[in-house]
């Protein structure tokens, strides 16, 4: 059974979605419920560590870190949200203790979104800031040691799609990725996309249309495998890790990009948490398993010297 704290945070979740589609206006009011997401409570989305805003390429970000993090190791976070939603403000508090944990610096990336902007948008800025970051620290300009990427729901779908962008361009890779409860096949064959329905209070295939529609324009998700790349080509990608939510919807998506990466040849781990729903991460401190969670990523990060 799940414990008392994550009951609350499936309950916290139910009410932000409900009020989301309560406004008339479905862009406006799916932004504003993202901007609660995680505040089941106020330490949820209490900032740690330094932050300092910039534009980079003419793409808002902001610079996360601590006095204890290296400068030359860099971590780009690409937030959530169903490309329609998200930002800076939503995700600043999972980025920063994503900086403390893995000891780097985190350049979190307001990429431009639905329906102001389609596909491939996201995925134009994603790889723009990330070449940017590699040549330039939170201090000027230097050369990353060490880089990787993250990004939690789109954002993992992203964190994909960018890696397999920056590889077909002959740019250089970062070091890792780390997709969190990814969004990878808008397509949404995955069985969990069924199975997990009663459980899940927010990914489910038939809300989710309209996201898929105004990002892609109607193409099929098939077509289009940096917009869903869960159809992409895994090979020569740098090694993954997925974390995923064994109550969420999107549980297959997860598990089946692990599996064609290491069909691929990638060096891929696949983490499945018992009980959590989608990206349980954003709810620490207050629920224990998305401090774990989160530590668990600043060990894997920090296992590359």
């Amino acid at each position: 059974m799940p414990s008392a704290e994550t009951q609350a945070v499936y309950d916290h979740i139910r009410k932000v979605m409900r009020g989301s589609g309560g406004s008339g206006d479905p862009v406006g009011g799916l932004r504003g419920s993202f901007d609660d997401y995680a505040k089941v409570s106020e330490e949820t989305m209490q900032l740690t560590g330094t932050v300092t805003n910039l534009s980079v390429e003419g793409i808002p970000c902001a610079w996360h870190f601590h006095e204890d993090s290296d400068e030359d190791r860099r971590l780009m976070y690409v937030h959530g949200g169903g490309y329609m939603a998200g930002g800076l403000y939503s995700h600043g508090a999972l980025a920063s203790r994503l900086s403390k944990a893995t000891g780097c610096c985190v350049l979190m990336v307001d990429y431009r979104l639905t329906p102001e902007h389609a596909f491939p948008a996201p995925v134009e800025d994603a790889t723009a800031a990330f070449k940017w970051m590699l040549e330039n620290g939170p201090k000027g300009p230097s050369t990353a040691s060490r880089s990787f990427i993250s990004g939690d729901s789109a954002g993992g779908g992203l964190t994909l799609s960018t890696m397999m962008a920056l590889r077909d361009a002959g740019d250089p890779l970062p070091d890792a990725g780390i997709p969190i409860s990814a969004w990878a096949d808008l397509a949404h064959t995955g069985e969990t996309m069924v199975s997990r329905a009663e459980i899940d209070p927010i990914a489910g295939g038939d809300a989710m249309q309209a996201l898929v529609d105004a990002y892609l324009q109607g193409k099929a998700p098939k077509d289009v495998p940096l917009g869903s790349p869960f159809y992409g080509d895994f090979s020569n990608l740098p090694p993954i890790l997925f974390h995923v939510g064994d109550a969420e919807t999107l549980l297959d998506d997860s598990r089946r990009c692990h599996a064609k990466a290491l069909e691929a040849g990638v060096k891929s781990e696949l983490e499945v948490w018992d009980d959590m729903p989608h990206v349980w991460h954003l709810f620490a401190p207050y629920l224990p398993q998305a401090s774990q969670a989160i530590n668990r990523i600043g060990e894997y990060v920090r296992s590359f010297t």
